[in-house]
């Protein structure tokens, strides 16, 4: 009887070992051009000395996939394209990837390995702003300089309106967005509508910059709702919306979600105006609406429409250049996701290249030293007060007409 007690009990603490390790963050390491064979391969680096650590931080499955799959894909893309060049001073880049799995626990996880065990030079990701918001205060720990792809303000901003030290940002925070969106509504005399928002902290803080300055352009909501992240049927929502009677409606979400929400509204025959976030600028999200994405209008960086630019544009060029290396690379389009991981990048790069691998440096240089940094997403004028560094002429309101982004006028 006991050897049988015994048994059971070795049989119960592998399941729980197993389980517990299959828990952990999914990590690639690599250092060369050559895929590595498993998920926690690691190379010797071809240039001379250590290899500089550059971590990334993605939710390339879950919800939030279709925005950091090109996030992943683009970080991979440039630095293996600088390690063929040499590297960073001579240094091969070792690039160490996780998937969060778009789960904020995933991403505390993830984010603890890249500064304790990887000891990262530097991070790059925290795809949505929940999981920014939950990495940075580890960034903030360990003094490591942290380039954040979230749209929240608060993941560069403190409660007390001031710059966190180790974090960066490179999307047009919701501010940004919010505001553009109001002026275009003013534009249009669309001064009543609708406020329906996903409910969590990249949906709140939107609303909260709605509520904020929505007032200084004479816009009033006639209703303000929320939807789950997970919604499958917002009609009951929308009922209510239908009763209001607003002259347009703002969706404030992400790709899933969102298609979810305007997909209901066009079921139910609402006419008005539709706006979105930034957060849908991607094309997976025109591939889950469909139909329903035509005339959806959104704000969104100049990377969608980068062929309608005039020539004189400054970020013409660089956006160009981007969308041939991405797209002969995948062999699909560019994303706008997957830019704020170029910008993160290039500008990591140029910092280490003036600082070497002194996180302390890198920090510096970027609050600085860098200047003017002509960017796919925009151009960044980095302060001590600012990191990040954009302003509202980095957006461009865009329409969804069949199947394709057209400047909007």
């Amino acid at each position: 009887m006991k050897k049988v007690l015994f048994t059971l009990f070795l049989l119960m603490t592998m399941l729980f070992l197993a389980a517990c390790s299959s828990s952990e963050p999914e990590t690639t390491k690599e250092t060369t051009t050559e895929p590595s064979s498993d998920d926690s391969a690691k190379s010797e680096p071809s240039g001379g000395g250590e290899p500089i650590k550059m971590v990334g931080i993605f939710s390339s499955s879950g919800g939030a996939a279709a925005l950091g799959e090109p996030e992943l894909e683009t970080f991979k893309m440039l630095v293996e394209a600088k390690n063929a060049e040499g590297g960073i001073n001579g240094q091969q880049i070792e690039f160490i990837t996780y998937d969060d799995k778009s789960d904020q626990n995933q991403a505390i996880l993830s984010m603890k390995k890249a500064l304790t065990q990887d000891e990262a030079t530097i991070v790059i990701g925290g795809t949505i702003s929940g999981n920014a918001l939950a990495m940075l205060p580890l960034a903030e720990q360990y003094e490591t300089p942290y380039i954040s792809l979230a749209a929240s303000k608060q993941v560069y901003v403190d409660e007390n309106g001031k710059a966190r030290k180790w974090v960066f940002k490179m999307p047009q925070d919701d501010k940004l967005a919010v505001e553009r969106i109001l002026q275009y509504l003013k534009e249009k005399n669309l001064t009543k509508v609708a406020w329906l928002n996903v409910a969590n902290s990249y949906g709140t803080g939107g609303h909260d910059e709605f509520k904020k300055y929505a007032p200084e352009y004479g816009i009033e909501a006639v209703i303000e709702d929320e939807f789950e992240a997970t919604v499958k049927d917002a009609k009951p929502l929308l009922t209510r919306v239908k009763k209001e009677n607003p002259d347009a409606i703002i969706v404030w979400g992400t790709v899933q979600e969102s298609a979810v929400v305007i997909k209901n509204i066009r079921e139910l025959a609402l006419e008005m105006p539709i706006l979105a976030s930034h957060g849908i600028a991607t094309e997976q999200f025109i591939e889950v609406a469909g139909d329903a994405a035509n005339d959806v209008i959104l704000p969104t960086g100049k990377l969608l429409i980068a062929n309608s630019l005039e020539d004189s544009n400054p970020q013409k060029a660089v956006l160009l250049d981007y969308i041939k290396q991405y797209t002969d690379k995948y062999n699909k389009s560019a994303s706008t996701f997957g830019s704020y991981a170029a910008d993160g990048f290039n500008i990591a790069v140029k910092a280490i290249e003036a600082k070497g691998t002194d996180r302390a440096g890198i920090r510096d240089y970027i609050e600085n030293e860098l200047g003017e940094y002509i960017g796919i997403t925009g151009v960044f004028n980095i302060t001590p007060d600012n990191h990040m560094g954009l302003s509202p002429d980095s957006f461009e309101m865009v329409r969804i007409q069949a199947g394709e982004w057209v400047l909007e006028k």
